[in-house]
């Protein structure tokens, strides 16, 4: 049984990777990961192949362990695993809730490490990774740090298992996105500390432009000129002036 993994599948970016996968190859089943089993379930009528809603919370150890026992049980060839899940709490560290920022590096990173691991005994010659991190992997960000830190090990986290799996067969892509309107950002809490973007990109845009670059087997994605530019730029710059000028941007002293 050939299979898609879609985790972080009941909204935003997730979900339009679901759509983009189902419209890109046939799949004896996708398995959908989140915890919403409503979104879950109308994924079934979104999509032409076989949809298998799983209930999993990613960032509890029990519920991975659920999902290693499904593999084991069943025994798939994972073709694609997407690993999208993920959340985030803007503000000043410390006056922010401790959970709910071990939660968000949990899910961003941990689990994503523990899906990856789960899933290679099950991956082929041929396999694909792909791997949801952010613009904020290429540097620090005041007022997200344990965001930006979780996407930051995301990106060199994919790179180095891309090039321990590249005489398999097996390929990894990470997916660095800009300001993309979801849910994701409502949940955030971030409009009293983000107060400059200069493009919002819609979550379909940023999931066919993942699926165009990997066909092209890139190792990381990117949508949009202005946000290739500020990478490019980032690089180049102190990380103190790149910090300083964040800070500015958003009016934060």
């Amino acid at each position: 049984m050939k299979i898609a993994v879609v985790t972080g599948a009941s909204a935003g970016i997730g979900r339009e990777l679901v759509l983009a996968a189902d419209r890109e190859e046939f799949f004896d089943e996708i398995w959908v990961v989140a915890r919403r089993a409503e979104r879950l379930e109308e994924l079934k009528t979104k999509c032409r192949n076989p949809v298998r809603p799983l209930l999993l919370d990613l960032a509890e150890e029990t519920e991975l362990e659920k999902y290693r026992a499904l593999l084991e049980a069943e025994k798939p060839e994972i073709a694609l695993l997407v690993n999208a899940a993920g959340c985030g709490v803007f503000g000043p560290f410390a006056e922010k809730d401790l959970q709910k920022q071990l939660h968000s590096a949990k899910l961003n990173a941990l689990a994503l490490t523990a899906m990856c691991h789960l899933s290679l005994p099950y991956m082929k010659r041929g396999g694909r990774i792909v791997n949801m991190g952010s613009n904020s992997a290429w540097q620090p960000v005041p007022w997200q740090a344990v965001y930006g830190a979780s996407k930051s090990y995301v990106l060199s986290f994919s790179r180095a298992i891309g090039r321990e799996l590249r005489p398999q067969g097996i390929h990894v892509m990470c997916v660095c996105p800009g300001w993309i309107k979801t849910e994701f950002q409502q949940h955030a809490q971030h409009d009293e500390y983000i107060r400059y973007v200069d493009r919002w990109y819609g979550p379909e845009e940023v999931a066919a432009q993942a699926m165009k670059d990997l066909r092209k087997k890139k190792t990381v994605s990117i949508l949009g000129h202005p946000v290739r530019r500020q990478v490019r730029l980032v690089k180049l710059l102190p990380v103190k002036l790149v910090m300083d000028i964040w800070c500015r941007q958003q009016g934060i002293e």
